[in-house]
């Protein structure tokens, strides 16, 4: 397990890693300041301009300070939201990544059959849709368990990152069923793994790499586990 990332790790700097890696942080950040723009703006839409309040009188600001509290708020989220976001973006690439680890490191191998677009995308938006649900709720659960806070954080994405990783790299050799029945034979692997790469999420700009290295770690680990 350790041998796949260290692999991974040492074939970062290659330029289909970093094609990757950039796209996938250029579209997340796209997305985010997409998102904040829109909030933002259907904020001042539905916020009137001047509210009437009795004994006071009319205030003018409201409107701009629930603009400037939106932006603060997509601001915090976005902290939370970006790997997973960034991860599914990743996914989008990430027959990429897997066609560099194989070159590499499985030189030989049959080529791969095409994976339509529109089945890539499917997993991608599922796995934006999972993360950014699951997040969301282990966020609101940060509140409530102090301390163990960071494993919870830890659980729950290593448990999304190595489910989707593995199912995404599987899948290219394997088919979508032969992916699931791996998957579930080596699931508390796979979990553990995931969890590894959960870790460094809480590490500033450390985190922005751990989409692309875990998808060339779960490349390794798929062929491991494979028997290739």
């Amino acid at each position: 397990m350790f041998s796949d990332f260290f692999k991974a790790l040492g074939q970062l700097p290659d330029p289909p890693f970093r094609r990757v890696l950039l796209l996938g942080l250029g579209l997340t950040i796209a997305l985010l300041v997409g998102a904040t723009v829109l909030f933002a703006w259907l904020v001042g839409l539905f916020v009137p301009d001047t509210v009437a309040l009795p004994w006071i009188g009319d205030i003018g600001w409201l409107d701009s300070v629930a603009s400037w509290a939106t932006v603060l708020l997509m601001l915090v989220l976005s902290v939370v939201l970006m790997v997973p976001v960034a991860a599914a973006f990743t996914g989008i690439f990430l027959d990429d990544v897997a066609e560099a680890v194989e070159a590499r490191h499985y030189p030989g191998l049959a080529p791969v059959g095409h994976i339509p677009v529109l089945e890539t995308l499917r997993d991608s938006i599922s796995l934006i849709g999972v993360t950014v649900a699951v997040n969301l709720v282990a966020l609101v659960l940060l509140l409530f368990v102090g301390p163990l806070a960071p494993v919870l954080f830890w659980a729950v994405n290593g448990y999304l990152l190595g489910r989707e990783f593995f199912q995404m790299a599987a899948m290219r050799r394997e088919g979508r069923e032969g992916a699931n029945r791996l998957r579930r034979r080596h699931a508390g692997q796979i979990w553990f793994a995931g969890t590894l790469m959960a870790v460094p999420l809480s590490v500033p700009l450390l985190n922005l790499v751990i989409p692309v290295l875990g998808a060339a770690t779960f490349t390794h680990m798929y062929h491991r586990l494979a028997g290739r």
